[in-house]
């Protein structure tokens, strides 16, 4: 079997969550009457320290119900210039939201407090009014890079200030905790809404939860059913989610531990180029620029010795580690992309 670092999405769902699919009670969750979503989605409010949740199918569905429900059409939003809903997520905020970005420049991924003040709009009535600042925690193309408690209390504090509402795109927001050491409920304590992915490091097979007031997550719910997202016996998929909770949370230091070795190890290779300071989670983008390969005959030749990495453009391949990702694993990764790297110097 190959060693697929592509990922942490490609996680498969435990046995225990298997077995909790296969025997969910199940009800009408448009309904509000499905008891397997309605435990996860209390559940998950009691994790981050809100009010009310609301089950949604992805984190790029999440996001822009969230992004709905705090902003109106016409109006800007803050994003981070590298930010996964600004780049990855089909640009919905424009099309279904109605939204302009207002993008700020971050260093691997993490705005300061100086570049959002300098990218707020003054009164003009040639500028859109600002709707709404996001924070992407733990950062994508950050490299997996985090922003700290203070970071988030500081932001969300001048936000509010300006009378603006912050939403966490916080797809790994449980890397992020982790890595800090910090309670999750309190590092997103002063965030009005988060959404955060399942199917990630946390290995359920589908599914992201949004989490907010009551009166947000209310207008949330119109939103996901506009969407086409009103699931019907949904705890079936909804119970892996409660098994994640609470049980795959903090095995993450793993996938951590085994990123960090593997992104010491090639900063430490002929040819290659890894960013240590950005590599906090699980994540490692090593650029491979000085080498004399393209990146897609780079990636084409890992994938003959058994190492799948996605390639991002122009000169990089990200590496995600796991739970199916042992440390056994990253020493053989480490092995094979030094040997295929010798090569092409």
């Amino acid at each position: 079997m190959p060693i697929n670092l592509r990922s942490d999405t490609q996680t498969m769902p435990t046995e225990e969550m298997l077995e909790a699919m296969r025997h969910a009670p199940l009800g009408d969750d448009v309904f509000g009457e499905d008891p397997t979503v309605n435990r996860l989605e209390l559940l998950s409010a009691q994790k981050l320290g809100k009010e009310a949740a609301m089950f949604v199918s992805s984190g790029t569905m999440g996001n822009l119900c969230a992004l709905m429900s705090h902003t109106k059409p016409g109006e800007e939003v803050i994003l981070e210039a590298d930010a996964h809903i600004y780049y990855y997520e089909v640009g919905g905020f424009a099309r279904i939201a109605g939204l302009s970005p207002r993008l700020v420049p971050g260093i691997n991924g993490i705005m300061s407090i100086e570049n959002i003040k300098a990218a707020l709009r003054s009164k003009n009535i040639h500028y859109p009014p600002t709707g709404l600042l996001c924070i992407e925690n733990s950062h994508n193309r950050g490299g997996g890079s985090v922003y700290s408690l203070h970071q988030m209390n500081e932001i969300c504090q001048l936000a509010h200030g300006l009378n603006l509402k912050v939403h966490v795109d916080g797809a790994r927001i449980f890397n992020a905790s982790v890595a800090l050491d910090v309670d999750v409920k309190e590092l997103v304590k002063e965030a009005d809404s988060i959404m955060f992915c399942l199917s990630k490091g946390l290995s359920t097979p589908v599914g992201s939860v949004l989490v907010g007031d009551v009166s947000f997550i209310n207008r949330a719910r119109k939103a996901r059913k506009m969407l086409g997202g009103g699931m019907r016996q949904a705890g079936v998929i909804a119970a892996a989610g409660v098994v994640a909770l609470e049980k795959m949370i903090d095995r993450l230091k793993e996938d951590h531990q085994n990123a960090h070795y593997i992104g010491k190890e090639l900063s430490e290779t002929a040819g290659l180029d890894v960013n240590l300071e950005s590599v906090q989670t699980n994540m490692v983008y090593c650029n491979i620029g000085q080498l004399k390969v393209s990146l897609e005959n780079f990636v084409q030749e890992l994938n003959k010795e058994g190492i799948q990495v996605l390639p991002v453009e122009p000169d990089k391949i990200r590496i995600v580690t796991s739970r199916h990702i042992s440390k056994e694993d990253a020493i053989e990764t480490v092995k094979v992309i030094k040997k295929v790297a010798a090569n092409y110097l």
